[in-house]
């Protein structure tokens, strides 16, 4: 039987960590994923061991890249780094009018990617860089947070993990990402100071008081994109950071039979317009998983139709994100909304 093209996925970078949880989320909605790379004996491999159509294409090679996304309705592209992968591929998904989705953390490369808003329109396709963990978390919550406001004095982003079990990935890419990062200060565009600044962030429990630093990473990017910000901030806890710099630590390891690690995490957003404020929060197990079923809630919103417009855009701004976030609910993410303090009012979005 000839599957539908709206069913087919390509997912470049089907073997990688991410990748894996990608393949086994649109399985699990009733996708075909056809694993997309630059490995082909990894992607040997992979079609051994599950089945999957398997299409070698390196970055580099752009008829292989457009026989590998032939007859399929979108790529969900998990290959890192970014910087280096994102516009080939990007290209491709254009030349062959299909949606494209990324799970980019760098700065650069999600500036590079909102830049082909003209041509992604043109297409008629929709552009979601840094649909993930990092960049499109926080933007959902901030969203949601604003509740379809535009516009916030403050958007302040802090980030807590128990613990960073990095993917060759996340190491690559570290050592790939050379440029300035940036976040916003009194309406303007500043870059990270080296020492970057420290503060103490009172984070929902298990975590509690923890020390934490500016790092502004995709989010910084993505949520001004579409909510004018006249100061945004990103903090991260200090634990994660040893971790990642630690050569000794090792890659994520299975906790359960879904693949997903022990890791905790929670982002907690808090959002200031006027002398109103609010404040959205996610928790939950395992930064890769959970990019999973953020990267396919979003591919499914696309295709059917529940996306705002085509073109290069953030999730904030491409879907409803208190319905999207409702949308999350299940074992792994829990998602509460507080509106402003004084009217007493608390809603929970995902559980």
């Amino acid at each position: 039987m000839t599957t539908h093209p709206s069913r087919r996925i390509a997912v470049y970078g089907a073997y990688g960590h991410t990748g894996r949880f990608v393949l086994t989320e649109l399985r699990r909605r009733g996708f075909v994923p056809v694993a997309c790379g630059r490995d082909a004996p990894r992607l040997h491999a992979l079609a051994t061991t599950t089945g999957i159509e398997v299409r070698v294409a390196a970055t580099d090679d752009p008829a292989a890249l457009d026989a590998a996304f032939a007859g399929t309705a979108a790529v969900l592209h998990c290959a890192g780094p970014f910087l280096d992968t994102a516009t080939p591929v990007l290209d491709a998904a254009l030349r062959a009018r299909i949606h494209y989705l990324d799970v980019a953390a760098e700065q650069r490369a999600v500036v590079d990617t909102f830049a082909r808003d003209v041509e992604a329109k043109a297409a008629g396709v929709t552009v979601l860089p840094a649909m993930a963990f990092y960049g499109g978390l926080a933007d959902l919550l901030a969203s949601a947070a604003l509740d379809g406001a535009t516009d916030a004095d403050a958007v302040d982003i802090a980030v807590a993990l128990d613990g960073w079990h990095p993917t060759r990935g996340t190491r690559i890419t570290g050592e790939r990402n050379h440029h300035p990062r940036t976040y916003i200060e009194h309406g303007h565009t500043r870059t990270l100071p080296d020492p970057a600044p420290v503060r103490e962030t009172d984070f929902p429990a298990p975590f509690g008081r923890l020390e934490t630093v500016l790092l502004p990473l995709s989010e910084a990017i993505v949520v001004p994109h579409h909510i004018a910000c006249r100061n945004l901030h990103s903090w991260m806890n200090l634990a994660p950071l040893r971790d990642l710099r630690d050569p000794a630590t090792p890659a994520p390891v299975a906790a359960d039979d879904s693949g997903r690690s022990a890791q905790r995490f929670v982002v907690d957003v808090r959002v200031r317009r006027g002398n109103r404020s609010s404040r959205a929060i996610a928790s939950g197990r395992d930064i890769y998983a959970v990019t999973a079923p953020l990267l396919v809630e979003a591919l499914q919103r696309i295709l059917d139709g529940r996306v705002r417009a085509h073109g290069a855009l953030a999730p904030g701004q491409a879907f409803d994100a208190r319905d999207f976030l409702a949308a999350l609910a299940s074992e792994a993410v829990t998602v509460t909304v507080e509106a402003d303090a004084r009217a007493g009012a608390e809603t929970v979005v995902a559980r």
